[in-house]
């Protein structure tokens, strides 16, 4: 049975998640963790948790997503997966937080691309990749359907969806991608990349994008 640690990180309330099972092994969603104290929330989980990080996986690369991507590597010595068409982001990273007046340390360069359908696994557990662009060219969602439960990155959240008014973001591209989230099961879980977690059936009956998308 998974299990879940939610921290609420950087100046943009970013969520960082940390999902394991019963062997300890875990993989982090999104480490958004972007200073000292932070860095050590995360790290005296992980340590009272007994936890074994094994993968960072990245919904998505904006700087919001990721400025705890080098403390995190650095530490535990483990690979970053994300979808290849988010390398640019990843690149313009440090540039691109200059402009919401937030400073980070350069996110090391991915090993590990993700495709629609990829597993990821660690310890007895897994999660499917959704590819999902629209907030970026390269967003994913990772889906459980034995746990019910769906890691949403900026693609949808609860009452909303994602910006799509930033480099790469498509409102109609990101429509598409949030139909495909509306074929999951209603009691499926969603954990956002802001704000509180919602479940795909309430979403359904009255997150206003979606209640105007079923009109047509």
């Amino acid at each position: 049975m998974i299990q879940l640690l939610k921290f609420q990180f950087n100046p943009i309330d970013e969520n960082t998640y940390m999902v394991y099972d019963d062997t300890c092994e875990c993989i982090i969603i999104d480490a958004g963790c972007s200073n000292e104290h932070e860095n050590k929330i995360l790290q005296k989980a992980i340590a009272d948790k007994r936890l074994l990080p094994k993968k960072l996986v990245c919904t998505h690369g904006h700087f919001d997503h990721i400025m705890g991507n080098h403390f995190i590597c650095d530490t535990y010595l483990i690979e970053t997966y994300i979808h290849k068409d988010e390398l640019s982001n990843f690149q313009r990273a440090t540039s691109y937080s200059s402009f919401f007046d937030v400073n980070i340390i350069q996110p090391p360069v991915p090993q590990k691309f993700l495709r629609d359908g990829d597993e990821i696994k660690f310890g007895r557990s897994s999660f499917k990749v959704i590819f999902t662009p629209g907030h970026t060219r390269g967003g994913i969602c990772l889906y459980s359907e034995e746990n019910k439960l769906l890691f949403s990155g900026d693609t949808l959240f609860a009452g909303s969806i994602g910006r799509t008014d930033l480099p790469g973001g498509d409102y109609d591209v990101l429509m598409n991608s949030i139909k495909k989230l509306m074929l999951l099961p209603e009691n499926t879980n969603v954990f956002c990349g802001h704000g509180p977690k919602t479940t795909i059936g309430y979403e359904k009956q009255k997150n206003p994008f979606i209640l105007e998308m079923q009109q047509y």
